[in-house]
């Protein structure tokens, strides 16, 4: 897929795009997502983002809540 077939799929301007892929700008959240909806990647990136899915994070996590911590 293009990069103009991708920004057209996900709704968003090539230059938003474009500022993504080079890491400038601030891109809003919904963008981002959309553009990873519209590759077909998105569960999969919001699942890699979720601590618990880690042991060696899990692990960290419980042991911060266990000594009466916060998150």
């Amino acid at each position: 897929m293009s990069a103009a077939e991708l920004a057209d799929r996900a709704a968003v301007t090539r230059d938003t795009l474009r500022a993504i892929e080079s890491a400038t700008g601030a891109p809003r959240l919904d963008s981002f997502l959309a553009i990873l909806t519209a590759l077909g990647i998105a569960d999969t990136v919001i699942a890699a983002t979720d601590p618990y899915r880690s042991d060696a994070a899990r692990a960290r996590i419980d042991e911060i809540l266990r000594r009466g911590g916060t998150l």
